[in-house]
């Protein structure tokens, strides 16, 4: 249903922390007219921690009706409680977005029974495709590649977002998986090398900041021109790498304001990027033709 570069959205704000939804307006025109192929709305680098769900339910009513099918959205809508999880992504099914990204539940660290148990539910429940999200090293929670390959024969659970950066996890995930089962990598710095080793694209921090150039990478990536690919991945690497020298979207967020895109609000406890790491964000950018 979905390949390439698919943005994980920033979640704009006023500096009272408050939701600017102009800004956001203007980003999602940005992606439509940089050929972005899908946006991630309300998920980890969306800030989707600090969001209520009301504020979760409104953003993402808002991106489908801004998109205007123009764009696909797919809505974040993971939580570590079952019940939670379930109401936000029927919401976000009624909202009218065309997939649910769920996050494994993080600190209560279910068994991997728990974990199949979980996914099972919501797309038992649930008729919107579903993308399992698999980040261990923010969630404390692992799904190993045998729980995802017996998910995988659920019909509405569509692929998977596998930000564990092991590329031999990847590989395995598609031997193990049927063939459309999608697999999207959740790091930017790997997602070359996921690409070439049967992923459909990556669900990118970097697109927030240049939405073109990944657009242009994964394609030329799925298309099979390593050179061409490659050549943007290294005009890309800096920024692949500074947009996490703190907590992700704190880099990001810093970067689109000094752009001009956004305001620069955040919610805490995430805080505005330390000044000490303004001139090498703003090199990363310059070495990715953004400055």
């Amino acid at each position: 249903m979905f390949q390439g570069s698919i943005v994980a959205l920033i979640t704009p704000m006023l500096q009272d922390g408050s939701v600017d939804k102009e800004a956001l307006r203007k980003l999602i025109e940005w992606h439509v007219r940089s050929k972005t192929n899908a946006l991630v709305i309300c998920g980890t680098t969306g800030e989707s921690a600090t969001l209520s769900d009301e504020e979760q339910q409104d953003l993402i009513v808002f991106t489908v009706k801004e998109a205007a099918g123009r764009i696909p959205i797919i809505a974040g809508t993971g939580s570590n409680s079952t019940e939670t999880t379930l109401k936000l992504t029927y919401n976000a099914e009624k909202a009218g977005a065309q997939a649910a990204l769920l996050v494994t539940p993080y600190y209560n660290t279910p068994t991997q029974n728990g974990l199949y148990q979980h996914y099972k539910t919501i797309a038992e429940q649930c008729h919107i495709p579903i993308i399992l999200y698999n980040v261990p090293s923010r969630t404390g929670c692992d799904l190993l590649p045998e729980t995802v390959e017996r998910l995988s024969k659920l019909p509405r659970i569509i692929g998977i977002k596998e930000a564990t950066g092991n590329i031999d996890r990847a590989v395995e995930i598609r031997k193990r998986c049927r063939q459309n089962f999608l697999i999207y990598s959740g790091n930017d710095d790997s997602a070359l090398e996921l690409m070439r080793n049967g992923a459909n694209g990556v669900i990118s921090v970097t697109a927030n900041v240049a939405p073109v150039k990944m657009q242009a990478l994964c394609q030329t990536a799925l298309d099979g021109d390593k050179k061409t690919a490659e050549k943007i991945n290294q005009e890309l690497l800096g920024l692949h790498h500074k947009l996490f020298v703190e907590s992700n979207p704190i880099p990001t967020k810093w970067a689109l304001h000094q752009m001009g895109l956004i305001n620069d609000g955040i919610r805490l406890p995430l805080t505005i990027l330390d000044q000490k790491y303004h001139a090498e964000m703003v090199e990363a950018m310059r070495q990715a033709g953004i400055f």
